[in-house]
């Protein structure tokens, strides 16, 4: 069975199918609601189950593969659970198929960024390369070809039911709070996050932000080679000044400079020395990486320049769907900024943004279905202001905005409110900008 028929799971569906399995797709929405879904697998010999979620249905059934976004909760992940059928996520279904050696990078934060680098870095040494997993395409689908290495973006939810998943080198950027509106607190989603370690073995390599005081308390529980990044010098590592950042491994040293890097902000620069940390670990030559890292113009929705209108610089941080991503963000500032934020609210700590809101926001502009839970944490510390859709945001943050001031659309936020996912928020933000 697999378990949501979102993208993931019709590939899933399509790939079982193909192996030869009796495939039965279940998800909870009518078949009017899917139809474009099943359309997609109607050439694939599978049975759907839909608009509901009965317990009968499991009946004879030696495997279930929820999509990521089913949680653990769902009644029929609980009750396969308590019947003994086996439960694995679809990046783990694919990696005991896939047989090519993996890099995989979680974290809060900058996964896709660094995901990003780091299969270009490895391309561009000449290697046969896959860049998915949450970033894209799911990993499922590039079974069948043979590779040199696959660059994963994973998620806590995809790691949620791994076993056997096994990354020759894992990453793990940071740990803030997110997606506790799924769990039942922080100290599970980290647990989750942590699962990207458990089938590694001593010659497998974990890359660990010794900054972050979560991450780096893990390296106490990992088996693997640790290679660490940071801010602060060290004998062996990854560090960054201002102007360059350094590796040390194997009783010599390698810099690499920042001042033709495209990429911006404090969190980019992390960022850089994780993917950096991997290409050592990887013997990527110096000068590859370096290339590399100045040709990369950054991700669409992150942190992304859209425009100058009058002195006014205009940023879309759609992809800042938590407070720690927004946290980043407005570091990356020195001007005043206008802040757009708002959307679901995904169970986070809005009092942690209080010392760079009182900082270096001017006014605070609010949409969405959180809106109010985010003036009643944030409102008092600046001119803060509620409207009803991201069109108004963007007109009211442009009629307050002066030359030299910063827009920044960073909504904290899930986009499910108003829009079909972050995509789409900040590409609507980029055309009411443009329109401007």
């Amino acid at each position: 069975m697999v378990l949501g028929l979102a993208r993931t799971g019709s590939e899933t569906a399509r790939f079982l199918a193909r192996q030869g399995a009796e495939v039965l797709v279940s998800d909870c929405r009518s078949e009017a609601e899917l139809q474009r879904e099943r359309e997609s697998l109607c050439e694939i010999p599978v049975r759907f189950l839909l608009g509901g979620e009965e317990t009968a249905w499991l009946e004879g059934l030696d495997l279930l593969v929820p999509s990521p976004g089913v949680p653990a909760e769902n009644p029929l992940l609980r009750e396969a659970r308590n019947r003994g059928i086996q439960v694995v996520s679809e990046i783990e279904l694919a990696y005991r198929f896939l047989g090519a050696p993996l890099v995989a990078i979680t974290g809060t934060n900058g996964k896709s960024t660094t995901t990003t680098l780091i299969g270009g870095i490895l391309k561009a040494k000449g290697l046969k390369i896959f860049v998915g997993g949450n970033i894209g395409a799911p990993l499922i689908g590039f079974v069948g070809d043979r590779w040199d290495w696959g660059v994963v973006e994973v998620s806590s939810f995809q790691l949620e039911w791994v076993e056997q998943f096994h990354p020759r080198v894992a990453v793990l950027l940071n740990l803030t709070e997110d997606h506790l509106d799924r769990y039942a607190d922080f100290a599970s989603y980290c647990e989750a996050k942590e699962r990207i370690f458990c089938a590694q073995a001593e010659e497998d390599v974990a890359v660990l932000n010794r900054d972050d005081p979560l991450v780096w308390a893990m390296r106490e529980r990992i088996r693997s080679r640790v290679v660490s990044f940071g801010w602060v010098e060290v004998e062996e590592g990854v560090y960054a000044t201002n102007r360059e950042i350094i590796w040390r491994g194997e009783h010599r040293e390698e810099s690499f400079p920042l001042s033709r890097v495209q990429i911006q902000g404090v969190h980019n620069v992390e960022n850089l020395m994780a993917a950096i940390a991997v290409g050592k670990a990887l013997a990527v030559p110096a000068r590859i990486i370096q290339q590399v890292i100045e040709e990369f113009p950054g991700l669409e929705h992150r942190l992304e320049f859209v425009r100058d209108k009058n002195g006014i610089r205009f940023y879309n941080d759609s992809k800042g769907t938590n407070v720690g991503a927004v946290v980043k963000s407005l570091a990356s500032f020195s001007a005043p900024i206008i802040l757009i934020a708002g959307g679901i609210d995904k169970g986070g700590e809005y009092r942690i943004l209080e010392g760079e809101i009182r900082r270096k926001v001017k006014k605070l502009i609010l949409f969405g279905a959180a809106k109010e839970k985010i003036r009643g944490a944030l409102g008092h510390l600046t001119e803060t202001v509620v409207v009803e859709n991201l069109a108004a945001a963007v007109q009211e943050a442009y009629r307050n905005a002066g030359r030299g001031d910063v827009v920044l659309l960073s909504p904290a936020c899930s986009s499910f409110d108003m829009f079909q996912n972050y995509a789409e928020r900040g590409k609507v933000f980029k055309t009411l900008v443009l329109s401007l």
